[in-house]
Order: structure tokens, then C-alpha cells, then sequence
């Protein structure tokens, strides 16, 4: 069941949701919009690798707006630090981006229960389009989630502070005996 936009407020209340900076007329009838912040990552290699780090550039994006160009992933951040204790928090793009020809989260819009931080947003446009800092870019959504759960706590990318590129080839350094349990039991 997702959450109504009264029902978010009245857990953001509770202080099972958080979201800062939090302003009322960002939430909607069923989700919360949150903001693009004003800096992007994009990676340098051609052929990106599973098993490296792969590096990245820092790219600004000025208060004139950033033209992104097609065949170019773009890594983002949102504005808003978000947690969430007891449901599974969900992004998505707005109807509005996606009309333009930029998808924003490509296939990780789904979260766990129990992240804390920014989101990294994986975004690709179809058609050269012009973004700006602080514009609204994706909503975030809440689904209710058993009360047998877990709370999720990855030594990835739990308490992201910043834009988080792929750390992947993390999984491929741990061994057999190493521990990769990602949530508290």
C-alpha cells in the first residue's frame, strides 16, 4: 500500500520519515517532490568495468542550466536528505521530466528499509535538454512493508553524503568468508 501525502506528513510527524529541508508544498497526494542539487558526476572511462572503481569528473551546473547531452549517463544528487524507518521508499521521475526525454533514476528507484542520505540519481536524456540546480526533478513515494522486517544498513551506500558512483566491484573484493550482510538482524 503507498502512502498518502497526509499519511507522509503524518510519519514525517512521527519521525519515522525525514526529509531536510522539508517544505509542505513539495508533497503531493501520494509522494514528495525532491530537488536536483548542483553538481553532477560522469564518468571518464569508455567501456565502464563491474570489477574497478571507475573514475569520475565533478561537473557543476550553473544557475544559467547545464545542457546534458544523449548517449551520456549523468550522475545526480537530490537537494533533500531522506530516512525512512518502516516502509520502503521509492523514486521516481516526474511526469513532467519524462516528457522531455530525461529519465531519472534509468532502473534504481527502489529503496530499502531503513536508508538514510541523498540519492544518487542515475539520469540519461533521449533528447539534449537543459537542466538547472534546485528544480524539481522526482518524487519520492512510500510503501508500507510487513512488521517483520529488517532495516537495511550497506557498508556502500548507507549515509550517502554526496553522489555515490557504483561501487560494485566492492562485491567482487569480498571473499567467500567475508560478512555481506546488509541490513541489522
Amino acid at each position: 500500500m503507498i502512502l498518502s501525502g497526509k499519511e507522509i506528513e503524518k510519519n514525517i510527524e512521527k519521525g519515522k520519515i525525514v526529509i531536510e529541508p522539508y517544505d509542505k508544498s513539495d508533497l503531493n497526494p501520494n509522494s514528495y517532490n525532491l530537488h536536483l542539487h548542483d553538481e553532477l558526476l560522469v564518468y571518464e572511462e569508455v567501456v565502464l568495468d563491474m570489477k574497478k572503481k571507475n573514475r569520475t569528473r565533478r561537473v557543476a551546473i550553473p544557475e544559467e542550466g547545464l545542457v546534458l547531452g544523449t548517449n551520456q549517463l549523468y550522475l545526480g544528487r537530490t537537494v533533500e536528505r531522506t530516512e525512512t524507518h518502516g516502509f520502503v521508499p521509492m523514486i521516481e521521475g516526474r511526469s513532467s521530466v519524462g516528457r522531455l526525454g530525461l529519465c531519472v533514476h534509468i532502473t534504481a528507484g527502489f529503496g530499502d528499509v531503513g536508508f538514510c542520505g541523498y540519492w544518487t540519481l542515475e539520469m540519461f536524456c533521449l533528447h539534449p535538454i537543459r537542466v538547472y540546480p534546485g528544480i524539481s526533478i522526482c518524487q519520492i513515494f512510500y510503501e508500507t512493508v510487513s512488521e517483520d522486517h529488517a532495516e537495511y544498513s550497506s557498508n556502500k551506500y548507507q549515509n550517502a553524503d554526496d553522489i555515490q558512483p557504483s561501487l560494485l566491484y566492492k562485491e567482487f573484493a569480498e571473499g567467500p568468508e567475508e560478512d555481506k550482510t546488509y541490513f541489522d538482524e
